[in-house]
This record gives C-alpha cells, structure tokens and sequence, in this order.
C-alpha cells in the first residue's frame, strides 16, 4: 500500500505556508487513480514521483489539485523534493515534468527550485475582473503559464481583497494573482484559482515565475524577498540567474505534518 507524506512549504514551522500531499510510488498508476487521490486529500495540490531512467532526471513529477493535472507547480515540487531528502535521498533532486526539466537544489539553509520564467505580456483587462476582485487594477498581463496577472495600488489593497469567486471562475485564467509593492517586501501577492478548484493558494510557486520578471523590470533587481499574503502566508527567496537567462530560481524551506498508509 503507497505511503504519503503532507509537507507545508515555503515555511520552518508546521501550520503554514502551503500544504501538499506527496507519494513517491514504485512504478506506473492509472491517472484516473491519481486524480481520485488527489481529490480524497483535498490539498490544492497532490504530487505524484517515482523513479525514471533518464539521463536528465530521477523522478518523473505530476500535480493534481481537487479536480485537475496541472503543467506546474512550485510549492508541491519542493514538498516532493523535502520528502526524497526525509527519505535519505540526496540532492540535488531531478525531475521530468510537463514543464520540462525541473531541478532542487538544497542550500542556505533550505531547497532552491530551478523554474522557467513565464513573463506576462501586457493585455487589456477581461470583463468582469475589477468587479470580481473588488479592486481596480492598475495594469494586467498574462503570463506564459496562462495566469493572469493583475497589479493593483498597494499592499493593503492586495490584503483586503475579498472576491466573488463565482463571476471571478468566469475569467479565463489558470489562476488570478494579484500583486503590488511591499511594506517590510519586496512585493506582495495573492493568488485565485477557483477555475482550477483552488479558491485561493496560500503559497504559490508557479505565480512566482511571473512576478519575478514583472518586479525585475519594475524594480531594476535580480533578487527579492516576496511574501504571499494569504490567510497562512508564506516567504519566498527569488532569483534571477544572470548565466541562466529566461530561468528563476525560487527558494524556500518546508516541514513535514503528518505521514501515512493509503488504504487502497
């Protein structure tokens, strides 16, 4: 019977940051099986690894939230790579994904995810946004993920905002990530995915390759110190290579809360 593990990401201490259910399987599994799964645990996302013979990697990696398979995700990915090292494996961590070659890497302190870059080019604002979000949007891109990002006036609006998730799933974006300028930050952010059936993400690794290219350009910086201002929150540690254009590097610890058998 497979054994799981639920890690909180982008956080040193249990309760926060961004949960994930991660099963490091023998072999192959049937997807209707790992979707059923993923739904059983409820997590915005379920991470799914086992071992491959690739040249380039040692892990095959999928996520799948609630309802979905999704093309990436962040904070899964360092829950997937935290659980290998509780296991004795050591890193760095390879992995092949729908999103290509993914590799973590441990260091300072805590594991540093080599993602792609996903910029958002500058794009009109769909109807129904500034409503669905209760916050007038100062500018909005679409990133390469096909996230929709939306900058609003500040910090405390980005806090505040209350959406109506039912006109806010009528939008046509992977998620919605709303960001602006940061107090004790760089920048803050939160992030929308009812679309995906994800109300809201409380850390999202994925978002961050497009608000680092957007705050770089912003800001004229090639590091930050982002937070994520969901009800459980979470730090992350960005970089943008200089040797490795068109690459981020996303940093950031993780616990493990709980460990198990599944019964099936």
């Amino acid at each position: 019977m497979p054994e799981y593990t639920v890690v909180d990401a982008f956080t040193d201490r249990p309760l926060a940051g961004n949960p994930a259910a991660v099963l490091v399987l023998d072999g192959t599994y049937p997807d209707e099986w790992a979707q059923g799964v993923a739904a059983e645990f409820n997590l915005s996302e379920t991470a799914f690894a086992r071992p491959v013979d690739d040249a380039d990697a040692d892990y095959e990696l999928r996520w799948f939230t609630p309802s979905v398979e999704i093309h990436l995700c962040g904070h899964a990915t360092l829950a997937t790579a935290h659980t290998l090292g509780e296991r004795g494996v050591p890193g760095p961590y390879r992995f092949t994904t729908r999103s290509g070659i993914l590799t973590v890497t441990p260091g300072e302190g805590m594991l540093w995810m080599d993602f792609p870059a996903m910029p958002a080019a500058p794009c009109e604002a769909p109807d129904g946004l500034a409503a669905a979000l209760g916050a007038e949007p100062l500018s909005v891109g679409r990133g390469g993920t096909g996230d929709l990002l939306v900058e609003v006036a500040d910090e405390a609006t980005v806090r505040g905002l209350a959406p109506d998730m039912t006109a806010l799933a009528a939008v046509e974006a992977r998620v919605v990530i709303v960001t602006a300028p940061g107090k004790e930050y760089d920048f803050v952010s939160r992030v929308f995915g009812p679309r995906v059936g994800v109300t809201e993400d409380p850390v999202t690794g994925s978002a961050h390759t497009v608000l680092v290219p957007f705050w770089a350009e912003r800001l004229g910086r090639t590091e930050f110190l982002a937070h994520q201002a969901s009800a459980r929150g979470g730090d992350l540690h960005l970089r943008l290579p200089g040797d490795r254009p068109g690459r981020v590097l996303i940093g950031g610890p993780a616990v493990s809360v709980a460990h198990g058998t599944l019964h099936l």
